[in-house]
């Protein structure tokens, strides 16, 4: 009974702690370290970067106990009061800019998009510096460390300055989720760029939830009523999983394609598999293994190997079995791409036999070992169906000794 009429009874038993967006902040700012370190030029990355480490600061000195100690350090009461709005206008302004940086795209380093970034820095530099000059015009003697929004609602220069960074909080949330809410409805987006707009919305929402709380809980102070609890009891876990979908939001873009992009590469090295034995077996060794090698060499290495030893083999290839093999493909219903990998399949094994008998044909096309060369990745990808590449194979020879058979 008590729950049901006592909300900040109930939002007590969903609180969750400063430390947990901390910690997943922090986890996201270390795997995006690396990235931003090596290409700092990146504005995006560099924005990125400022985003996360200051969603980490929020969240570590607005917690309780780091207030008390900050108080405590200085000797002067709610001194962290000013620091933590700073803190959390900052990152207001922080998220504004990497979403104008982020939706101009590399090449959008033109003028308007530097106007907008220095307007955007100029606004909320401004507004940090009016936070401390009212903190110093202020009498706030008595320590809060959860209410002191609500306590000095009415307080003179204090209720400025409670209002001041509720506004720039406030004002930063509807222009970014405006900007969010237009680029979603362009046309052409990534899957993974939408799901973190959808994401980032979903942050921001609930960012506008925040400041709604807060500023309803301070007008009820105006007006003489008590809802401290929206404040203190609603506003902590609501901007918590700001925080978190936030960070997501900007993360997933650059994590989806780095992922994307890696199991594209690790595909591409796994179908020049069969292709890279057989060359393997011809040439009698394969690429010496690396431990350190990134994917990106590792295919690269093994691309360069396979050419390397096709190379010699394309003076035993039988242009004339080639054509007939494509022909003898297509005529068993095998749409042209495939048939053509069906085909340099039984080229290149054609190519290895009569390498191996020291045949040698001085007649190849210049084009035909271009193209078996190019065309390694479908090669590859027939070679893995052995007894469709036989029977294509089998019935390019028929074709070849009935032929000659006739003439």
């Amino acid at each position: 009974m008590r729950l049901a009429l006592d909300p900040s009874a109930l939002l007590d038993r969903f609180y969750i702690s400063f430390w947990v967006p901390t910690a997943l902040l922090t986890v996201a700012l270390v795997v995006k370290l690396p990235t931003i370190i090596r290409l700092w030029r990146d504005p995006q990355l560099r924005a990125l970067g400022g985003l996360l480490l200051l969603c980490c600061a929020v969240f570590v000195f607005c917690s309780p106990s780091t207030i008390a100690r900050t108080n405590r350090l200085t000797g002067v009461p709610n001194i962290a009061a000013p620091w933590c709005y700073s803190l959390i206008t900052a990152m207001s302004g922080s998220c504004l800019l990497l979403i104008i940086t982020w939706r101009a795209g590399p090449s959008g380093r033109s003028a308007a998009t530097r106007r907008a970034l220095r307007r955007v820095a100029a606004v909320y530099f401004m507004v940090i510096a009016a936070l401390w000059v009212l903190f110093l015009l202020a009498d706030a003697p008595v320590e809060r460390l959860r209410d002191l929004d609500t306590y000095y609602a009415a307080t003179p220069f204090m209720r400025e300055e409670v209002l001041l960074y509720l506004a720039a909080h406030g004002v930063a949330g509807l222009i970014t989720s405006r900007l969010i809410l237009d680029w979603m409805r362009s046309d052409g987006l990534d899957a993974w760029l939408r799901w973190g707009l959808r994401l980032l919305g979903a942050g921001e929402a609930l960012n506008l939830l925040f400041n709604a709380a807060k500023l309803t809980a301070v007008l009820a102070r105006w007006c003489g009523r008590d809802l401290d609890w929206l404040s203190t009891n609603l506003a902590p876990p609501v901007a918590s999983l700001a925080a978190i979908l936030v960070a997501a939001g900007f993360i997933l873009p650059h994590a989806g394609q780095c992922v994307r992009d890696r199991w594209r590469i690790r595909l591409a090295h796994r179908e020049l598999g069969p292709l890279y034995r057989l060359m393997r077996n011809v040439n009698g060794e394969g690429v010496p293994f690396a431990l350190r090698a990134t994917p990106e060499l590792r295919l690269t290495r093994r691309e360069t190997f396979i050419r390397d030893v096709l190379l010699p083999l394309a003076r035993h290839v039988d242009p004339d079995l080639g054509r007939r093999a494509y022909d003898a493909a297509l005529a068993v219903g095998h749409p042209p791409e495939w048939a053509r990998a069906l085909a340099g399949a039984v080229g290149v094994l054609d190519a290895v036999e009569n390498r191996a008998a020291a045949v040698a044909r001085a007649g190849v096309p210049a084009d035909d070992a271009a193209g078996i060369l190019r065309e390694i990745g479908p090669i590859s990808r027939a070679l893995r169906h052995p007894g469709t590449v036989a029977g294509v194979r089998a019935r390019a020879e028929a074709k070849a000794d009935s032929t000659a058979g006739v003439a």
